[in-house]
This record gives structure tokens, C-alpha cells and sequence, in this order.
């Protein structure tokens, strides 16, 4: 345990978090329920809001100090991509995963009529062939431009022989309005993370094709969010919220917590959530369709365990990379290197790691598509595995 005392002040001791509706803000909630940011001194209000926009713009405006954001979000607003420009970094990852790709039931009939494999390949090959002939529109929602979601849903789509840019209709939703949209026939599906699968499934509306570790191992997700001049100005309340969200992931990497972490999560001035919506992707049991029975996901959510809070700097390049194909441009490996550097801090990762006393990653950059289960990265680092779904080289 570390010594309290002997933290730098906090230069400002009240501040606001924003997070969304989504399991995967349950770092923040418990950091609260746990009374960790209490015991790092801090006064936290936490702030629900509906999209990854609003977070980003109010993050820039200062309404918010900090928030739960998208791994890309930080790079991308840095960049200017998209809209709003400021220099934004992350000291700290919040999870690894939690994203799956629901179908509605109509098109969901139809790929199970052409494979009763649950392979993420083959789902995307079955609706590839529910597409042939080019005579039907299929619109698929993301919960963001510049977010995993629709990265994944892109190689997804690729994977089967799907060009993303023309053979479907891909359309920016917030999360919450997802299940509502795909009921009602406005979107064809949609990739974006829990518990809104789980509620598409629940709800008998959509059926899971293929969940977001399928497609990309253990791929980053949420980070803390915080603009460049925020953290210049407030480096040791900066230090102390790193300190207790890290203490929250360590909480949640211990299954026998995840029941609880449900319960709290399905309060009102949370989530607001049942209870059933919240534990499928939190235990480890996920189910793709309503009526069959769930299978076996124990690292659908990652927090805390697999280094899953360093903020990897080739996670970043490989961000930025995808984000260039998206956007029809290609930015240059020296434009790479620098953002990815200034955006994604590891220095203060490892900062923090010093005063838990727990090892971090000595090299910034890691290796990808070579590991299917566990591995050691370095003595006493272990890494989950990194398999990428693989795209047609055509793709």
C-alpha cells in the first residue's frame, strides 16, 4: 500500500467526471461506491451524459475535468479530426474490450439460415451472401466516428468480403439510442458496448454475430480522458484520481466482485438499469441469442488485469493507422510517432504504478496477431492474448 502522505497536494480537490451509460464506466462507479477518491483526498461528482461528443466537447470546454472516453478520442480531438481541437492525452487505460456487433432478428435469420457457426468470420461471409447482388440497403449504427466500435465493425465487415465504404450504410448513433432504433427498423444493427447487446438479445430484437474480442483480442477501449492543459495545471490531483481508478480496476479484475459491481451499477443515479442487463458481460456468460444458452466470455470486460490500464503507444499507432484508412489518408510515421507520444502518456502510467507499488511495462510498444492465449511480456508482465480477425487480403 502506498503512503498517502507523501503524495503531492491536490491543486484542486473537487472535480467532475463524465461517463455514459455503459458497463464499462464501472471503474469510475466503484472508485465512488469504494470510497477511493475519498481516500485520495479528491471530492468527485460524477456526471452521466448521452454521447461521446457531448463528453468530448465539455471535456474541452473544462465543464468536465476528466472523463471515461474512447482510446481514439484523445488522438483524434488532439488532431483536430472531426470537429473540436484541443490537446488532449490519457495517463491511464480503464479497460480492454467490451464491444460486440448485434444484427436485428430479420437479418440475423437470415445469416443463421447460411451458418450455424458463431466463428466471427463466418457470420460476416453469411451476410456478405445475404448482400450479394447489391439490390438491399443495410444501415449499421457506431457509437462514434473515431471510436474501437466502428474499427472493429470495419473489420468485421471486411472480413467477410464486405467493402464498409458501399456495400453498407454506416451511420454514428449514441449507445443509448441503439436498441430503441434497431426495434423500430431505422438501423439494420450495430457495434457498441454493454449492455446494449445484452438488452438487443434480452428484448428479442437482435442477435450477437460477433463479439469485440473475436475480432480483436483484449482491444483497447475506455481511457481517462483529460486535456494537456488540465493536467499541466493539476498534475497532483491528476496523480491521486490516476491512483484510485487504478485501485477500482484492480477491485474489478477479482470475478467474486463483478456480482456487486452489477448491483451497484444497476442503481438510478447510474446506470438505471436492470439487474439481468448488466451481468451477462460482467460474469463472463454471454448469450447471442434470446432462448439459447449463454457461452463462455471470461474476457469480455478486462479491468485491471493485462496491463490493461497502460495506455500502449502502438495501441495508439495502430489507432491512428485505422483512423487514416477511414478517413481516405494516409498520416505520415513521424506524424504517428509524435501524437501518439504526446497523447498517449506512459510516463504517467508508470508514475502511478511506482507509488501502488505494482510492475509496469518497461518498452511502450508491444506486438499484436501472434499470441492466442496468455503470455509474458516481460518478467512478472503478463499480456492476455492478441489475435487480430484476419481480412482478406483484397480487403
Amino acid at each position: 500500500m502506498n503512503d498517502i502522505s507523501r503524495l503531492a497536494p491536490a491543486e484542486k480537490s473537487s472535480i467532475t467526471l463524465g461517463f455514459l451509460r455503459l458497463t464499462d464506466s464501472a471503474p469510475l462507479i466503484m472508485a465512488q461506491e469504494l470510497g477511493l477518491y475519498e481516500r485520495y483526498g479528491l471530492q468527485v461528482q460524477l456526471q452521466r451524459e448521452v454521447s461521446w461528443a457531448n463528453v468530448r466537447d465539455r471535456v474541452v470546454i473544462g465543464d468536465l475535468d476528466a472523463a471515461q472516453m474512447l482510446a481514439p478520442l484523445p488522438l483524434a480531438t488532439s488532431m483536430g479530426i472531426g470537429g473540436m481541437r484541443a490537446d488532449m492525452l490519457t495517463g491511464l487505460a480503464l479497460s480492454l474490450s467490451g464491444n460486440a456487433i448485434t444484427l436485428g432478428e430479420p437479418l440475423s435469420a437470415e445469416i443463421r439460415a447460411r451458418t450455424t457457426s458463431t466463428d466471427a468470420a463466418a457470420t460476416a461471409r453469411a451476410l456478405a451472401d445475404c448482400l450479394a447482388g447489391g439490390s438491399r440497403q443495410v444501415t449499421l449504427a457506431a457509437a462514434h466516428t473515431f471510436s474501437c466500435h466502428i474499427l472493429l465493425l470495419r473489420r468485421w465487415l471486411r472480413a467477410g468480403g464486405i467493402q464498409p465504404q458501399g456495400d453498407v450504410n454506416i451511420i454514428v448513433l449514441p449507445p443509448e439510442q441503439m436498441v430503441d432504433s434497431l426495434s423500430r427498423g431505422v438501423i439494420d444493427g450495430f457495434c457498441v458496448g454493454e449492455p446494449w447487446n445484452s438488452i438487443a438479445v434480452q428484448q428479442g430484437v437482435g442477435s450477437v454475430q460477433a463479439t469485440g474480442y473475436q475480432v480483436w483480442n483484449n482491444a483497447p477501449e475506455k481511457v481517462l480522458g483529460v486535456t494537456e492543459s488540465w493536467h499541466r495545471l493539476h498534475p497532483g490531483t491528476h496523480l491521486r484520481l490516476r491512483l484510485a481508478l487504478m485501485e477500482s480496476c484492480a477491485w474489478l479484475a477479482d470475478p467474486a466482485n463483478r456480482e456487486e459491481a452489477a448491483r451497484v451499477l444497476s442503481q438510478a443515479h447510474y446506470l438505471d438499469l436492470p439487474l439481468d442487463n448488466l451481468t451477462p458481460s460482467l460474469s463472463g456468460r454471454f448469450t447471442l441469442r434470446k432462448g439459447e444458452p449463454p457461452i463462455d466470455c471470461p474476457h469480455f470486460h478486462v479491468f485491471g488485469r493485462f496491463q490493461a490500464g497502460f495506455p500502449w503507444r502502438s495501441d495508439g499507432e495502430w489507432l491512428l493507422h485505422d483512423m487514416g484508412a477511414l478517413l481516405g489518408k494516409s498520416f505520415g510515421p513521424d506524424e504517428i510517432m509524435s501524437q501518439v507520444q504526446r497523447s498517449f502518456r506512459t510516463d504517467l502510467y508508470r508514475e502511478a504504478a511506482r507509488h501502488l507499488g505494482i510492475a509496469s511495462p518497461s518498452q511502450d510498444y508491444k506486438s499484436y496477431d501472434q499470441h492466442d492465449t496468455p503470455w509474458e511480456f516481460e518478467p512478472g508482465i503478463e499480456l492476455g492474448a492478441d489475435r487480430v480477425l484476419d481480412v482478406p487480403q483484397a480487403q
